[in-house]
Order: structure tokens, then sequence, then C-alpha cells
């Protein structure tokens, strides 16, 4: 192709590419003694080569200018020497455009000038309180891939959009989406690229020769936990050409849902932290995102705390520091959380009845530490899904192609019984409550709730605890309705509710266990057979909790009871007397099904001794009394025997 482009140069201060129509500006890094440049391509592949100059250098950082044509037409490229370099800077890629088509070896990727214009409509964000979110994790791919999702541009970002109606009915406040910034998800174990290549000069372009391919097609990263292009949004997931647009639309309508967007980040060790920081800030400048979850390695804790432009987003981390806490805590806006610290494990192992667990249990029942939130959850996107958890003892990777030496060996879970899916009905009926206790520990926990789709209707992965390479049945979320995982989302969604509808169970502040108010009653309290004496002993697998509702802002909420009993059987705790105008109703049992459990509500006597079924959850909220002319306590009271003979 001919050359018709001014060229100039500038000494530029940080890598990137600012583009206008009919210009762009190019800063690469390169500390390399071979010739660099930059390489545009045409729409018919045709490339020229524009060398950089001493005129345009500033350290090891080259700038030039090129002006005159509409930039749109191109992609473009670096070269080093005899190198193909594509920028890991660069808002576009194309080359990975259909997920998974990699089987002539690593696809020739190079960056592109994508279109920034989009509608906002006037989107702002939502700024969701830390301790009144509820997160729900997803793989855009998998969220809605089968079938049975029902959406029509299935595994995309627009997927997403359609499911919007159910994510606002399930009552989540955040979705947290996995990696889905551009990555190559074929995976080559013949292609290895040194630790010491750093990752700017990473040459994903470059064509491996089909004589070095392995005989059978290449396996898929659908996690996409690796390196990647973090400034573009992922073009294999959007139904589109545009996937920048599909990203914002897809944040625009959460938003217009009071859903809020976090998005999962994974940096090797070779990437800086300055980077990391660009990365971050740039996706919630450009694509409105309200937070990310960061994983990997030297993560930029202080950077991102005093990071001005970052305080109101949420910024999640496996854990924090204890030497940048102080820094953390001093951000004038509580916006750090960090997975509360063995809870998934120590929670796996109350379930299924574990010894010496309870002090831990009330830990974690009360923790909300003051500079930060803490995020409970049993169930991730690693290890056992939530019903795996109760269906499976050991893990069974042996699809994953390594002779099932992947994933954790231990897992804390108990298979009810019998490993694996089992049609025998006492099996099921012990599972589907098993997942009912759990989903109770997580959202009724002072903590910020998370749960990963699919969880809250008992989706299994067939008992792979590492489904990182599973595009495929076991990797995609099943929407099949069942009577079995109806009853489970129903429970989902009233446990939701009751959270919202009560500040006591989402304190801005942690709990003290002392009566602060002087009303006869701690913020939270716990209780054993006896009322205030608990049973912390290394056998118990049993425990009451009160919350009492003067703790809340508006000091005019219910009283709550949880009452816990792990254990294989049944159990009596004391319900804690009330004040003369309140009386104590169940309002959930997880032994029962969620039909019969909205058919159980009736009062409770007063300071009475319950008994709760083995291995199950219930709880109890307070009403008041109505006046004279209505019914009385002991009214309530005989209704339940009459109810019960």
């Amino acid at each position: 192709m001919g050359s018709n482009w001014d060229i100039t140069y500038f000494k530029p201060d940080k890598p990137g590419v600012i583009f206008t129509k009919t210009e762009a500006a190019f800063a690469f890094e390169s500390s390399a003694a071979d010739k660099c440049g930059v390489i545009l391509y045409d729409s018919k592949g045709r490339e020229e080569r524009f060398p950089f100059s001493d005129e345009g250098k500033t350290g090891a950082l080259y700038g030039i200018t090129l002006k005159g044509n509409p930039v749109a037409d191109y992609t473009y490229n670096y070269y080093e020497g005899d190198r193909i370099i594509t920028d890991i800077y660069a808002k576009g890629i194309k080359g990975l455009e259909k997920w998974g088509d990699g089987a002539e070896g690593i696809r020739k990727t190079c960056g592109k000038f994508p279109d920034s214009r989009f509608d906002w409509r006037g989107d702002i964000p939502l700024n969701i309180p830390l301790e009144d979110s509820i997160l729900y994790g997803l793989n855009v791919r998998a969220f809605t891939m089968h079938k049975s999702s029902g959406v029509k541009k299935r595994g995309t970002f627009e997927g997403i959009i359609e499911k919007i109606p159910y994510l606002t009915e399930l009552g989540i406040t955040a979705i947290e989406l996995m990696p889905c910034y551009e990555y190559e998800e074929c995976m080559f174990p013949e292609k290895v690229i040194p630790p010491s290549v750093s990752l700017q000069t990473q040459a994903f372009s470059n064509l491996m020769p089909k004589e070095q391919m392995a005989e059978k097609p290449p396996r898929l990263n659908c996690w996409g936990f690796q390196k990647g292009y973090y400034f573009a949004p992922k073009v294999s997931y959007s139904a589109s050409s545009y996937p920048e647009h599909s990203f914002k639309s897809m944040v625009r309508e959460l938003h217009k849902n009071g859903i809020e967007v976090i998005m999962q980040f994974y940096f090797p060790p070779e990437v800086k932290q300055l980077y990391m920081l660009e990365v971050i800030k740039f996706w919630v400048k450009e694509y409105h995102i309200d937070g990310v979850r960061i994983s990997g390695f030297h993560i930029p804790y202080r950077l991102l705390a005093e990071e001005s432009a970052l305080k109101d987003t949420k910024i999640w981390c496996t854990y924090l520091p204890q030497e940048d806490l102080e820094v953390i805590g001093n951000t004038g806006n509580k916006n750090f959380m960090s997975d509360n610290d063995n809870y998934r494990q120590d929670m796996r192992r109350y379930l299924k009845g574990d010894e010496g667990l309870m002090n831990q249990v009330l830990y974690y029942q009360r923790r909300n530490p003051k500079e930060y939130g803490v995020v409970n959850y049993l169930a991730d996107y690693d290890g056992f899904s939530l019903y795996d958890c109760v269906s499976y003892e050991k893990k069974h990777n042996e699809a994953n192609g390594e002779n099932n030496h992947d994933g954790n060996d231990v897992n804390f879970t108990w298979n009810c019984g019998i490993e694996g899916d089992s049609r025998k009905k006492s099996v099921l009926e012990l599972r589907q409550k098993q997942i009912k206790n759990a989903l109770t520990f997580v959202l009724l926990a002072q903590g910020i709730p998370f749960i990963f789709s699919g969880d809250e209707f008992a989706n299994s992965r067939n008992g792979n605890n590492n489904c990182y390479c599973q595009d495929n049945e076991s990797g995609w979320v099943h929407w099949k309705k069942t009577r079995f995982s109806e009853d489970i989302t129903d429970y989902v969604r009233f446990l939701i509710r009751l959270r919202k509808k009560n500040q006591i169970l989402h304190m801005k502040e942690e709990l003290l266990g002392i009566d602060m108010e002087g009303c006869g009653y701690p913020d939270i309290s716990y209780h054993g057979i006896k009322a205030w004496i608990p049973d912390l002993s290394y056998v118990s697998r049993m425990m009451g909790i009160l919350l009492c509702g003067k703790y809340a802002p508006d000091k005019q909420e219910d009283f709550l009871y949880l009452a816990y009993n792990m254990h294989w059987e049944m159990h009596k705790l004391a319900l804690p007397k009330l004040p003369k105008d309140k009386v104590w109703v169940k309002i959930a049992d997880t032994s029962l099904s969620f039909e019969n459990q909205q058919k159980n509500t009736c009062p409770e006597e007063e300071n009475s001794v319950i008994s709760v079924k083995e291995r199950s959850a219930a709880i109890y909220q307070t009403r008041k009394i109505p006046g004279e002319a209505s019914v009385s306590k002991k009214a309530g009271k005989e209704k339940k025997l009459r109810k019960d003979g």
C-alpha cells in the first residue's frame, strides 16, 4: 500500500495509543537494540512499516504520530527486529473473534482502533454500600451457553442482558464477571514463553508452524486466568463486531435495573503494579464498572487505596496485607473487601457435622471489620459447586486430561451417603436441606454474601472441582427447572428479601455482643438449651443466635433468632424471653420444603424451648402482639395446638 501519512515524532511519558478519525499517536516501550516501529495493515492485509526515531524517544519509550487517513480502516502491530508484537495497551483486538478457533495454531492478532462513541443515557454509578451488597458471580460464556438458558444470544454480554429480569427477581445487587478482557483461550503446551520475557513483548501474534501442533485440538481456557490484552473486552463474548458497545450496553442496562458490575482481573508475576493501576482506572472510567476482583501477584494495595479516582470503586482481593490496613482504612470510604479468612472450608466442615467449630462459626457470623468488608461464600468458580459439595467427597477431574491430578484433593465436603447423582429420596431430601443450610449461613451472616451462578438452583459440575477447560455440559450452567431446584431458588429469594428488609443482618459496623442501648438485650447474643448460655464445647454443633432489632438504624426492626443444628440428631434450643409486646414466630425451616415452610408459621410460647431437627436451620422473627381487642399470645398458642392436633 502506498504511504499517504504525515509522520511526526513526539517524546511520550507513557505507553499507549491516542487516536482520532484521521490521526494516531503511538507510544511503545522497547529496550531492545534492534530496530523497532509501527506496522499498519489495511483492509486487505497489506502492511506498511514506520520506524521509530531517536527524535521521539524518552528513556525506553518511543513516540510517533501518523496523520492523514481514516484510522478506523487500519489495524496495527509493533515490530522489534524480526518479532511482531501486539500492543498490550490496545483498546481492541483483531484475530480472536471466534471462540476456540485455534485448531490451525496460535492466531495472528493485531490492535484495533475501536469505536468509543456510546450513548450512556445519563448512566451514573450506583454506589451501593458494601454492607448492602449481595454478590453473584458468573462466567460470561458459561452463564447462558447451555440451550436451557432460553436466551437468543448465548454465551455473550447480550445474553446477560436477556437474563436481567431473572437477576432482578432473585434480588442480587451486583454481578461479578470472571475475566472477560481479551485473551487467547486456546492452550498450546508446545508454545512456551520463557519467564524472562516481559509481558510487554510477549509475541501473541506469532503463528506456530502446523508441524509443531499436537495431533488433538487444543484445550480451551474458559476462565481466563492468564496474561491478556487487559484494555480490550473479549470479542468472542460479544454478539456483535463491536465488543466495546456490547459491554457498555450490558453495564448500562444492569445499572438501570439496580445491579452493579464487578470485573475480575488476574495479573501474572511479570505484570507491573503501575500497569495494573492503569488497567483498573481505564475500566472504571471507560466502561463504568463498579468494582474489581483482583487475583494474581504483586497486587498494588496501597496504590489502589490512595488513588482518588477509585474512592468509590469496590476493590475485592483474596486477602489484605496487615501492613496496608491502615492505608486501606483511611480511604474515606469503605470500598475494599477480602475473602473472610477460612470461611469456605470451616463452614463446609460445620455443614457436614465436624466437631470443634462453634467458636469459628460465631466469629464468621458477626465478623465485619471497620476498615474493609469481608466476603462469605461456600462455593465459587473454583472447587465444587454448592450442589457438588453435598454430592461428592472426591474430585472427578478426569475430563481435564491431567489424570485427575489437578484441582484440590481435600474439599471438606460430604456426599450425603452416595457419591454422585442419586435418585434415592432420602439422599435427595438431605442434599436439598444441606444446600439450604449453606445458603442460610452465607446470606444471614454479617459479611457480604456471594453466590456463584447456578448454586441458587443446585447446578452441578459433575464432581469436577477444576472446571477451567470444560466448555461443555460440565462447565455450563444448566437452567432446567425441577421441583428440587425450584424449591432452593424460592428459598434463596426468601433469604435475600429477609436480608434486605432487616438491616440488623447487614450492619455497617461490627456487632459487639454488648447492651449498648440499655434495652436489656445485646446487639447479638448466643443461646443453647438454656437462654443466654451457649454450648461452645468441642462436641457441640448447635447454636441459637439472637439479633436485636433495636440496634438497627431505625431502632424499630424485629428481633431475629437463627437456630443452627448440624448434628445428625435433633436438639433443643431456648428462645429468649421477649418484651411484653412481642411474640416469636418461626418463618423458615430448612427441614421443610419452601411451600410447607410458608404454611408452618405460627407463634411460639414466650421463653419456650424449641426442637431443631437434625442437620437443619430454623429462623424465628418477632411479631408485635395486637391490642387488647385482638389475638393474645395465649390465643396464638391455642391456634398452634389446634393445628398440631
